[in-house]
């Protein structure tokens, strides 16, 4: 595997990617408080057929970012990723996980034509209620209610109890206990970018509504873990019932970090939908 770290100049940034293979590009992106290491099972596996691109957002590993200043916004998160875009040689195939999903879904509601596939694994952010009502749901609790969690969080990783913290958020987002049951590498990965939920918590993008997604008619693949805790689930069914060109897949076994978990199922069922495209 042909792999290193290449610098993209995007929006007077310099974006961080971790680069490998040939071929059409095929983007992943990360979700909070991961950077491009979070993709290391998906690595080889992918970029023995594709151009796989994996950027560490702004604000987060390798940069140190201490919290201060702008830049941690969905909407500069999202023109990042459309300047990223613009320099491979498109249209190319995009994947997200959790809040990199929601990311993932505004650049194709934005840019369908840049794109050759769309896959989303337990996408996170924040959808309109019209969403779920129209697929006959319940509304998960708001943004603002759910933000509570993550500022609690934030509020001990300031006070010096990074590892507390991050505990909490883990646990919240991916199934009680899942912080102790991680990887050396996992918690270094989400300690160095501890920081970003400064940025996180501070961010209050404007819902996707359910009239954004039936507009979308670019092939979307939604991959949930069969143990993820609300409010994925939710989630997926809600956007299964919008999207015009939609399939789901669950990985057994596996919860928020199904990819982590079981990257030989993750892998295939990534290949197996965006070889048809």
């Amino acid at each position: 595997m042909n792999n290193e770290i290449v610098q993209y100049r995007v929006n007077g940034y310099e974006l961080a990617c971790q680069v490998a293979g040939q071929g059409v590009p095929l983007v992943l992106v990360h979700g909070s408080l991961c950077d491009y290491r979070y993709w290391q099972g998906q690595f080889a596996a992918l970029s023995a057929r594709y151009h796989v691109v994996a950027p560490s957002l702004r604000h987060y590993f390798p940069e140190r970012w201490d919290g201060e200043g702008a830049g941690f916004t969905t909407e500069q998160h999202v023109s990042d990723l459309l300047a990223l875009l613009d320099q491979l040689p498109g249209p190319a195939h995009l994947l997200g996980h959790s809040r990199g999903g929601n990311l993932c879904l505004r650049v194709a509601l934005a840019v369908p034509q840049k794109l050759r596939s769309l896959t989303l694994a337990d996408p996170g952010g924040d959808y309109a209620e019209d969403v779920f009502r129209m697929a006959g749901l319940v509304s998960p609790i708001s943004p603002d209610e759910r933000n509570q969690f993550r500022q609690q969080a934030l509020t001990m990783i300031r006070a010096g109890r990074i590892g507390e913290g991050l505990q909490l958020f883990v646990d919240t987002v991916s199934g009680a206990g899942v912080w102790e049951r991680s990887s050396r590498q996992f918690r270094e990965m989400a300690t160095a970018n501890a920081m970003t939920l400064v940025g996180q918590v501070a961010d209050h993008p404007r819902p996707i509504s359910h009239a954004q997604l039936e507009q979308l008619h670019l092939p979307v693949l939604l991959i949930g873990g069969a143990k993820s805790p609300e409010p994925f689930p939710r989630i997926i069914q809600a956007l299964q019932a919008a999207l015009a060109d939609v399939r789901t897949s669950m990985i057994p076994g596996a919860s928020h970090g199904m990819n982590v978990i079981r990257p030989a199922s993750f892998n295939r069922t990534v290949l197996e939908f965006v070889e048809q495209y």
